[in-house]
Order: structure tokens, then C-alpha cells, then sequence
């Protein structure tokens, strides 16, 4: 009786051990629930048209939003400031959940409205993904600028089928909007495609790939999988990453989340930007070496050091556009492949042109 208590105690070990292979064998994102991404661009700006000025996660002072404002004037634009804008909810809040869908429903319903240009990133535009409906982001297909936390509303507008710029916003706008990160962004809104070339990485990975152009800020994106702000469902992607101020631990967390979930498997090349103020407490010689420890298993080409992100330089990616990126070991392209003019940007000749003005901006606390 003993003999046979152990043989059934070694049956239902081999069965748990095999089920747990079994499950861990399976995708947790089949190839029948992936998506298609086939975006539209919307029009570029010309003079006269009307920009939205809209606060979707942080509060963002109004002495940054006229100040931005007055840029756009001098553009040649028109700037028109959400009715919320200004508001302050539990101490960080641009406002509550209602009043801040209230104002990107605002932006988006008006067919006068050409852009919608984001204040400040920060936090909060997860609450807003199941109170929007892809088809009102639609409707009228417009440019939606951002970046940081706005990363979750550029996955929505691209789930939606509509093309956004990863860009600079009012935070860093209001000191004067005459560097390189606000002019690429400006002219790449009126037409202008910047066809980036990049020098030589010493992390980056070899080869030639096109996809479609997602992603943004890590810890924005990565809770949003499997939600209708998911963009990464779809196959054939290029993906692009960025962070500031988190652990080694929690970016490999985060990004241990995206190879579980089969994103990595679906993309046909990475492109990796800045991981400013991240920690090093591991002995990697940096976080593009920590991830790139990961991603050479997938034999797909890894462009590292983008200059976009949270640092002084920012430059306007096109989510959701068709692209090409050419990793070389003497330095890199990549090519946005939409209808508009297209200028050669050479990232190594820009530098920052932070202003007196940004410096007492930031200091005062007003910029992110």
C-alpha cells in the first residue's frame, strides 16, 4: 500500500510538472488575437489653423500654457486652450478623470481643431482608457502631440488607426520654442519629415527592418497591455523605448513583461532612447547593454541612444507611421515612410539651447 501511496504521489507530480511546462509553453498573446495597424495621417498644419491646448494628466501652471500659446501665435497657428485647463485636482491632477476626458473629447469632436498639443505628461492618462471610444478618436483625425504619459493616448489613437507625434509639450514650450526639439516638432507638423541619420552605438545590433512605429515610455505602456490602448498586438512592429528615473530592476521587470506577453516576438526591429536618471545597480555597463543582453536572442536589428525621451534633446517620432531603420556599424537611419517633404537630421550636430527662462521654469518646479 505504501509502494503504491508513492506511485500515485509521483503520477500527480509528473502530471503538475508537465501542465506546468505545458502552460508555460503557451503565448499569452496567440497569433489569432493580433491586430492590424494601418494608420491614417492626418493633415499637416498650415497658417491659420487651430491648435488645442488640453492638460490630459498633470497640472500644468497657466503662466506655461500662455506662454506656449504665444508660440504657437507666432507660428503662424492658432491656439485655443481647453475649457479644464488650469485645474487642479488632489494636489497633482489637471483636473478630475471627468474634466480631463472632458477637454480630449473637446479636442477631438471639433473639426476646427487641426492638432491637440499636450501640456505635460506626468501621470493619469490610464484612467482615461476606458472612458474613450476608439471611434470618436477617429472621427476627425487630427495630430495629437506628447510624450512621457502621454504614451497611453498615442496607443490609443494608433489603435484607433490615426498617426500621433512623440514630441516636446507646453513643460518645455514655454522657454521659447526655438531649440531643435521644438522646430523639428513644429516643422515636422506642417510638413517637414526628418529622415534621421545617427552615429555609431557601441550596443547597437546590426540589420534592416520596416514595421509600424509604437510604443514610448516603458512605464506608461507596459500596464496598458491587452487594453484598447495596446498597440503592441500588432505584428510587424518597430518598437521604441524610453525611461526616466526608474531601477534597472523594474525596467527589466517591465520589459520581462513585454517578452511574456509575445510583444518581442511580433516586432521587426527596437529602438531604444533615452534612459535618463535610470539606476545602475547592477553591473551592466548600461540599460541599453541590459536589454540588448536580451534582444540579441531575436536576430533583429536594435538602434540605441535615440536622442528622444526626457532629456534636453527630444526629437518628434511619427507613432503609428510606416518605417524604415537601417542599423550600420558606422551609424544608423531611420526613415519615417509617409507622403511630406522629407530633410536629412543629423542627430549629432543638435545640442540643447536650454533657456534663463527654462532654467527658472525648472527651478520653480513647473517643468517635468
Amino acid at each position: 500500500m505504501k509502494n503504491l501511496t508513492s506511485c500515485w504521489v509521483l503520477a500527480a507530480i509528473l502530471t503538475l510538472s508537465s501542465a506546468m511546462i505545458s502552460c508555460h509553453k503557451v503565448p499569452v498573446n496567440p497569433e489569432s488575437e493580433t491586430i492590424t495597424l494601418d494608420c491614417t495621417k492626418p493633415n499637416y498644419l498650415k497658417a491659420g489653423d487651430t491648435v488645442a491646448l488640453i492638460s490630459p494628466s498633470y497640472y500644468t501652471p497657466m503662466e506655461n500654457v500662455e506662454l506656449t500659446a504665444e508660440v504657437l501665435r507666432n507660428w503662424g497657428l492658432t491656439p485655443v486652450i481647453g475649457p479644464n485647463v488650469g485645474k487642479i485636482y488632489q494636489g497633482k491632477y489637471a483636473g478630475t478623470v471627468e474634466e480631463r476626458v472632458s477637454d480630449l473629447r473637446w479636442a477631438f469632436n471639433q473639426q476646427t481643431v487641426k492638432a491637440v498639443l499636450c501640456n505635460r505628461g506626468g501621470y493619469g492618462t490610464i484612467q482615461l482608457i476606458n472612458r474613450l471610444s476608439l471611434d470618436e478618436l477617429k472621427t476627425h483625425p487630427k495630430w495629437l502631440v506628447g510624450f512621457s504619459d502621454i504614451t497611453t493616448l498615442h496607443g490609443l489613437l494608433n489603435r484607433a488607426g490615426v498617426m500621433g507625434i512623440h514630441g516636446t509639450m507646453s513643460s518645455f514650450l514655454a522657454a521659447g520654442g526655438t531649440d531643435p526639439t521644438s522646430t523639428l516638432m513644429r516643422d515636422l507638423l506642417m510638413g517637414q519629415v526628418p529622415r534621421y541619420e545617427l552615429p555609431a552605438h557601441p550596443q547597437n545590433i546590426e540589420g534592416q527592418a520596416q514595421g509600424v512605429l509604437v510604443g514610448g515610455n516603458l512605464c506608461t505602456f507596459a500596464p496598458n497591455l491587452g487594453t484598447q490602448a495596446d498597440a503592441t498586438l500588432a505584428n510587424d512592429l518597430i518598437l521604441f523605448i524610453e525611461e526616466v528615473g526608474e531601477s534597472m530592476h523594474n525596467i527589466d521587470r517591465l520589459f520581462n513583461m513585454l517578452v511574456m506577453n509575445g510583444v518581442l516576438d511580433r516586432c521587426k526591429g527596437v529602438i531604444l532612447g533615452e534612459f535618463v536618471g535610470c539606476g545602475n545597480e547592477f553591473d551592466y555597463e548600461s540599460v541599453e547593454a541590459m536589454l540588448c543582453s536580451y534582444l540579441s536572442a531575436y536576430h533583429i536589428p536594435v538602434l540605441c541612444g535615440f536622442p528622444a525621451g526626457h532629456d534636453d534633446v527630444n526629437l518628434p517620432l511619427v507613432m503609428g507611421a510606416p518605417v524604415t531603420l537601417d542599423v550600420r556599424a558606422d551609424g544608423s537611419t531611420l526613415q519615417f515612410d509617409i507622403e511630406g517633404q522629407q530633410t536629412i537630421v543629423h542627430t549629432a550636430d543638435l545640442s540643447s539651447t536650454r533657456t534663463s527662462l527654462e532654467y527658472r521654469l525648472q527651478s520653480a518646479g513647473k517643468l517635468e
